[in-house]
């Protein structure tokens, strides 16, 4: 065998064994190929919903209400 045979011979296994590894970690649980986790799609989801609450605190603070109808509102958002 010539050195540059040896050379492609080594090189096909080290790509194929790449090739494999590749695959299996493609198979593990929660693991997807867009490159988003569940955990991601969780926490996505979390920072909505605090967007959320934050955007109704901003609209709580900045109304120029007096202090019984911001009393009235809050109790009425706990709901």
């Amino acid at each position: 065998m010539s050195f540059w045979t040896a050379v492609v011979v080594i090189f096909a296994i080290a790509s194929i064994t790449w090739l494999r590894a590749q695959k299996l970690r493609g198979e593990k649980p929660g693991f997807r190929l867009d490159g988003h986790s569940e955990r991601e799609h969780e926490l996505e989801n979390e920072v909505e919903n605090l967007r959320k609450r934050i955007a109704v605190l901003e609209r709580i603070a900045t109304d120029d209400r007096r202090e019984k109808d911001l009393a009235r509102e809050i109790d009425a958002l706990r709901d």
